[in-house]
């Protein structure tokens, strides 16, 4: 059963090129996974925050995914390039 996330990233003033790119790098990697069904980027238009749409294959693979390397290193560089990151689990309803 596929688990499904959006995470929300807002960067602090004056990182946002920065956490862009080492966001951009997760994808890049993320999708190499082969657990990953989704994983896109998107950044309000708005303001300095990122928006993860993430799919993956089960529960284990998720697992797999956090301890990738590249992110333990944006997980040690979080404090520093962002305000806040709030996840979200969800179900599919349609």
């Amino acid at each position: 059963m596929s688990i499904y996330l959006t995470a929300i990233v807002k960067s602090k003033e004056g990182t946002t090129a920065a956490l862009r790119s080492m966001l951009l790098e997760m994808v890049v990697n993320s999708r190499k996974e082969k657990a990953c069904i989704q994983y896109d980027l998107h950044e309000s238009a708005a303001d300095n925050t990122f928006i993860f749409q993430e799919e993956w294959k089960d529960q284990t693979g998720l697992d797999l995914h956090n301890k990738q390397p590249y992110i333990l290193e944006f997980v040690a560089q979080a404090g520093k390039l962002t305000d806040d990151i709030v996840i979200y689990k969800t179900a599919k309803l349609a």
